[in-house]
């Protein structure tokens, strides 16, 4: 089968189509699915850039996002079978090989049939950003029906979906942007105030919006010194949850410490790291209840480009430079 290996740390130089042999079951419980869409996500280019998650094995198949078909099922499988359509979360950091290939095995713990109402391409943009979302939301945030939220960069990838699912959970929905186009298609997800934080001061328009209490939840997708400048902006005894790791250039937690604040931190890829089962329980939930709503028209997701396994490069490089409206995405099996 065709696949992309990433040779070396660097560039994205460094992912490299080639032939490699088709995977097969190998234990009772796991699916062979043939990939139709692969989402890229920023830890891929991290990745690629710093190292995986395993560096000494390389070269490796990145792709923790990913759609398709099941070829074949395991005896043990009881959830799925041959010809369903399923979504997932699995693979791309070392000890599973990802989605940047034709066919993937993947274990059944991981999937969820897809949204019927959904190409492949819109399914495979969806796992890792919905789960990153839901859970600093809810499960980190407890934002609920009437609070108010802060979600920075609303039109990205995680970004545009929170804004959904926050709208949805009936709270209202602030967010930043970086341009006008922007902005309209947060409007029609739902946001009720949109901030173009290049063109003024997203702390005092968030202060002004709430009347000077600030917001119940902030949701930090940025990082950086607007990560700490977010706290000002948070009522007292609020939460902020960051889906990145504070910067080490710029580190000031007093306005935290003075409001109260609780601050979370969100990386979804841990239950499959560590193989925490009850967590991954959670996120097969949430991809289930995101397919209830997709095919009741009451959520979508916005697929930037999508790309050849023969052009991943390019893809990487759109990827690396960030401000992308939704999400890009592979397509494996795509003849050209």
């Amino acid at each position: 089968m065709k696949a992309i290996l990433m040779t070396a740390v660097g560039g994205p130089e460094v992912l490299e189509l080639r032939d490699v042999p088709k995977p097969s079951i190998q234990h009772e419980t796991e699916m062979l699915v043939k990939v139709m869409g692969a989402g890229l996500n920023p830890v891929d280019a991290k990745q690629r850039g710093r190292g995986t998650w395993y560096p000494s094995e390389l070269p490796q198949i990145l792709g923790i996002d990913g759609a398709g078909i099941i070829e074949e099922a395991g005896t043990g499988v009881t959830r799925f079978k041959a010809g369903d359509e399923v979504y997932y979360a699995c693979g791309g950091m070392g000890m599973i090989p990802g989605n940047y290939a034709e066919y993937i095995v993947i274990d059944e713990k991981f999937a969820a049939l897809k949204p019927s109402t959904f190409k492949f391409t819109q399914a495979a943009a969806v796992p890792c950003a919905l789960i990153t979302a839901w859970e600093s939301l809810f499960d980190h945030g407890g934002l609920c029906k009437g609070q108010t939220v802060l979600i920075h960069a609303g039109a990205g990838g995680v970004g545009h979906i929170a804004v959904q699912l926050a709208n949805m959970r009936g709270a209202r929905v602030c967010t930043t942007v970086s341009s006008n186009k922007k902005m309209e298609i947060v409007k029609k997800l739902g946001a009720e105030k949109v901030i173009m934080y290049r063109d003024s001061d997203f702390v005092e328009e968030t202060l002004d919006w709430t009347d000077g209490k600030g917001v119940d939840v902030a949701f930090d997708l940025v990082g950086g010194e607007p990560f700490f400048k977010t706290f000002s902006c948070v009522r007292f005894y609020g939460n902020v949850v960051t889906a990145l790791g504070p910067s080490t250039d710029f580190a000031d937690w007093k306005e935290a410490r003075l409001r109260n604040i609780r601050v979370s931190f969100e990386l979804m890829l841990s239950p499959m790291y560590y193989d925490l089962t009850e967590r991954q329980e959670r996120h097969i939930k949430i991809l289930e209840e995101f397919s209830r709503m997709a095919d009741q028209k009451k959520v979508t997701v916005l697929v930037n480009s999508t790309y050849p396994l023969k052009d991943v490069r390019e893809a990487h490089r759109i990827l690396q430079d960030g401000h992308t409206i939704g999400k890009i995405v592979l397509q494996p099996n795509l003849r050209v």
